[in-house]
């Protein structure tokens, strides 16, 4: 198993500044890479809006996994957003509750934000 990267610091300054104002350095580039390469998977992007839009900010890893795979396919995919930083959770009883890291869209946007904001 590859060592996952070292986590963006979403609750520090933003790692970079938007694409369109200068070029992203080489570490940045492969932190910010494997936030949207998790993404870019149709599963991990369904589990990750229904997290990300669920009433309270958090979602019951049982609320959310009716996405056309089987339960132990979400759970990989749940951890693949982890890893990279998109997704904190925390276990209560026997259900893991899911939460989009704070700030983590904002960093993205910041990323992509166009020239002159």
């Amino acid at each position: 198993m590859s060592n996952p990267l070292p986590l963006l610091d979403v609750n520090a300054t933003p790692c970079c500044a938007p694409l369109t104002r200068s070029p992203i350095g080489e570490t940045d580039a492969e932190r910010v890479a494997a936030m949207f390469k998790a993404l870019g998977d149709p599963v991990r992007l369904r589990l990750f809006s229904n997290i990300a839009s669920a009433e309270g900010g958090e979602a019951c890893v049982c609320d959310i996994q009716d996405v056309g795979v089987s339960q132990p396919t979400v759970s990989h995919h749940l951890k693949k957003l982890r890893e990279v930083g998109l997704l904190e959770s925390e276990r209560r009883g026997s259900w893991v509750y899911y939460r989009v890291d704070p700030g983590v869209l904002a960093v993205m946007a910041g990323l992509l934000a166009p020239v002159g904001t």
